[in-house]
């Protein structure tokens, strides 16, 4: 669906260009609907990407808190977010949420059948990955870039 595949491109450029931390887990969640539901509970943290569709310019950064995400995920984008609402209400359900979960993406441009992300997201890559590490940072794990790779 073009732009809601951001989260896997984001995913892969972290696996491919930078070293955390042993206790840093990086998943492909976006179809393992209740199957994550573990992953999520024994977490301290959990950090989300995703296309965020919040009203601003295509490309633009969008990070939301653990308080607006039942907001962001009541905008169906796309099927997975529904399994992703259900484990996030499970979990807050089963009082096993973490406290610190941030929700961090791009505003889509393009939702569509295709297998690429728009220009404004591709542009923006860079952008999404140094917040992401910079979270990380501020969790206090260490993320380095792996020049090797």
């Amino acid at each position: 669906m073009g732009d809601d595949g951001l989260g896997l491109v984001a995913l892969e450029i972290l696996r491919d260009s930078w070293d955390f931390q042993p206790d840093i887990e990086l998943l492909d969640g976006g179809t393992w609907g209740m199957n994550l539901l573990p992953a999520i509970e024994s977490a301290e943290r959990v950090l989300l990407l995703d296309a965020i569709k919040a009203g601003a310019a295509p490309g633009t950064v969008v990070v939301l808190e653990r308080d607006e995400l039942p907001r962001f995920f009541s905008m169906k984008l796309s099927p997975h977010q529904i399994d992703m609402r259900e484990v996030l209400a499970l979990a807050e359900l089963r009082e096993t949420l973490p406290d610190h979960i941030v929700a961090i993406g791009l505003q889509p441009e393009v939702v569509e059948m295709s297998t690429e992300l728009s220009a404004a997201l591709r542009n923006n890559l860079d952008s999404l990955v140094d917040r992401v590490v910079q979270q990380l940072r501020d969790w206090g794990h260490e993320a380095r870039r792996d020049e090797t790779r």
